[in-house]
């Protein structure tokens, strides 16, 4: 038996899509037979799935856990490995779940990250080049991972909260672009962050260094299609009608021009905010980014990959008073130190 307690997170959902989320290999016609026959309850009674949600209410779901954990999405295969790795005679490791622990092991083997700014619903944190946003295996380590053992080490979620909101991050960078990532402690923050995002009320600012001069300020739009076999994006003037494509659009000013290696430092603003966005709008305008030989970039000895970092970020000034420490603010993450070796100080 599994009994999963109610917490603000959860707040006025409907039960049944609260189930659906909770249990996503189940039909939604097995959640209401397991409702009507009490299989799944709510606060000890039988339930329709039509109920409101409140804080601290109960659902117990009488599977067993091999049920369960089909249910859950989870294989035994990835339930064996973390047994594996996570294999420990100690009582306080065991009395935190496996799934828990291994995000604990995940933050523990990336380390402490600068994180420019924390409250209790965000966190923005500068996520270093090499380090994938999201795992693309469940044997991956990556920044999602990193800030949920960051927030059950530090006390701010416990295990149990996990089986029912997990904190994630809101915008995703390439593996090797690093910088300024938004991250989500609370549903109420990736609601309004998310919302933020798909409005572009939320202006993002990327610094990176191309080939060539450039001596203006500009406003690039076109249109991008990723191929995701080639892992590569193909970007277009004019509207190709072809429905694979979407409209993009992206700013940018020179910040500094480097006459003895024909470089200049740029900043950029993402309008809109597509996979490989301003890696292929620079290519396409003959100006590639500095490492970046997917795109065309200029091979640098010891440099493996785009010189791209996410700079800053500024938030709007009408946010509600439970963000109102972060409205009208603006963030800066720090140029890394591949940039300050390559461009220096100045």
């Amino acid at each position: 038996m599994k009994e999963i307690v109610i917490g603000k997170n959860e707040i006025d959902k409907r039960l049944d899509g609260f189930l659906k989320a909770y249990l996503p290999n189940a039909s939604m016609g097995f959640i209401y037979k397991m409702l009507r026959k009490k299989n799944i309850t709510l606060n000890g009674k039988k339930a329709s799935g039509t109920e409101k949600l409140s804080f601290d209410d109960k659902i117990c779901i009488f599977f067993a856990d091999e049920t369960l954990d089909k249910f859950r999405g989870i294989s035994s295969e990835v339930i064996n490995d973390l047994k594996d790795t996570n294999n420990n005679s100690n009582n306080e490791k065991k009395s935190i779940g496996i799934a828990s622990q291994s995000y604990i092991t995940s933050y523990k083997k990336i380390g402490s990250l600068n994180i420019i700014y924390e409250n209790q619903d965000v966190l923005f944190v500068d996520k270093p080049a090499g380090l994938l946003s999201q795992k693309s295996t469940y044997k991956d380590n990556s920044l999602n991972d990193w800030l949920i053992g960051y927030l059950l080490e530090k006390g701010d979620i416990t295990p149990a909260e996990l089986d029912t909101y997990k904190p994630s991050i809101c915008n995703r960078l390439d593996r090797n672009t690093s910088g300024l990532v938004i991250c989500a402690k609370s549903l109420y923050g990736a609601r309004v962050m998310n919302k933020m995002l798909k409005d572009r009320s939320l202006h993002k600012y990327y610094r990176t260094i191309v080939t060539g001069r450039i001596t203006d300020s500009s406003s690039l739009k076109g249109f991008l299609y990723k191929d995701e076999k080639k892992n590569k994006v193909f970007v277009k003037k004019t509207d190709p009608q072809d429905d694979r494509y979407s409209y993009i659009e992206t700013e940018y000013t020179p910040v500094k021009y480097y006459e003895d290696s024909d470089m200049t430092l740029l900043e950029v603003k993402l309008i809109t905010g597509k996979p490989h966005q301003i890696r292929a709008h620079l290519q396409s305008i003959g100006h590639p980014i500095i490492g970046d030989v997917k795109y065309g970039g200029k091979p640098i000895k010891g440099l493996n990959y785009q010189l791209l970092h996410s700079y800053k970020l500024v938030l709007p000034d009408n946010l509600d008073k439970e963000l109102g420490d972060i409205s009208g603010k603006e963030f800066i993450c720090q140029l890394p130190d591949t940039f300050e070796k390559l461009i220096g100080k100045g």
